[in-house]
C-alpha cells in the first residue's frame, strides 16, 4: 500500500434493510387482519380464537402474537381498517357539485361502493352493526358511526343549506339507522339480487330525503336536487 492508496470505505449505511422488514410486517398484518375477518363472518365474535385466525392466515400462534396479543386486538385493529375505508369511499360524495348532480345521482353513486364494500366484508356487519358482539367490542364502531354520519350529513347539507343543522344532523342519523337495518339484507343476499335491492334502498332514502329536505316557504324536490315552490294549501272551510 503506497502512501496515496487509501483504505476501501465502507459501504453506505442505508434503511433498505428496515424498510423491507416493515414492508414484510405490514403485509403480514393484512394478511392476519383478512383472515380474522373471515373467520369472524363464521363464527362470530365468541367462538372465534386466535388460534383460528392463525390456522386461516396460514401462520403460526406464535406469529400472531408477534402482532396481535389478542383478540380483542385484532377486533380494534378491523374496526380502524373498516372506518378507514368507508370514510375514503364516501368522502368524494360530500363535495359533489349539486348544480350538476342531483341527489338521486349521488345517492346512487355512493351506495355502489358502500354496498359492495360490506358485501366484501361482513364481519363489519357481525362486530360492529348487527349487534351480535359483546359490547366492548361494538364500543368499538364509534369512530366508524361518526364519520359515516359526518359524511351523510355534509351531503344532505350540499343539497339544502339553509335547513338548520339539528335538522341534517337528525336525518343523518335516521339515514345511517335505516342503512344499517338493510344492510344484513344487502350482505346476505344473492349476487344478482344486489343491484334490485340497492335500488329499493336508494327509493327508501329519496322518499325519506323528499320529506326531511323542506324549508318554509320552500319546499326542496330531494329526487332533483332543486327547490320547488310549496303545493297551495286546500282549505277546509265550507264555502259561506
Amino acid at each position: 500500500m503506497t502512501a496515496e492508496t487509501t483504505p476501501a470505505s465502507k459501504p453506505p449505511v442505508t434503511e433498505e434493510r428496515p424498510k423491507r422488514r416493515q414492508a414484510r410486517g405490514e403485509r403480514r398484518i393484512a394478511q392476519l387482519l383478512e383472515a380474522a375477518g373471515q373467520v369472524f363472518a363464521e363464527s362470530g365474535y365468541a367462538a372465534t380464537t386466535t388460534n383460528a385466525i392463525a390456522a386461516r392466515a396460514g401462520v403460526s400462534p406464535g406469529s400472531l402474537y408477534q402482532y396481535f396479543p389478542n383478540k380483542d386486538a385484532i377486533a380494534a385493529a378491523l374496526a380502524e381498517y373498516y372506518a378507514d375505508s368507508l370514510d375514503e369511499l364516501l368522502a368524494p360524495f360530500a363535495v359533489v357539485d349539486p348544480t350538476s348532480v342531483t341527489l338521486d345521482q349521488a345517492l346512487g353513486a355512493s351506495l355502489e361502493p358502500i354496498v359492495a364494500f360490506h358485501r366484501k366484508n361482513p364481519a363489519c356487519l357481525v362486530l360492529f352493526i348487527g349487534g351480535n358482539a359483546p359490547g366492548h367490542v361494538m364500543d368499538l364502531q364509534a369512530p366508524l358511526m361518526v364519520s359515516t354520519h359526518a359524511r351523510i350529513q355534509a351531503l344532505l347539507t350540499l343539497y339544502a343549506p339553509d335547513l338548520p343543522e339539528a335538522r341534517l344532523q337528525l336525518g343523518a342519523a335516521v339515514t345511517l339507522a335505516a342503512y344499517k337495518g338493510v344492510l344484513p339484507l344487502l350482505v346476505e343476499a344473492e349476487e344478482e339480487q344486489v343491484p334490485a335491492l340497492r335500488e329499493q334502498l336508494k327509493s327508501l332514502l329519496l322518499g325519506y330525503f323528499d320529506r326531511l329536505l323542506t324549508g318554509a316557504p320552500d319546499q326542496v324536490d330531494a329526487r332533483h336536487g332543486r327547490v320547488r315552490p310549496p303545493e297551495p294549501k286546500v282549505s277546509t272551510n265550507s264555502p259561506q
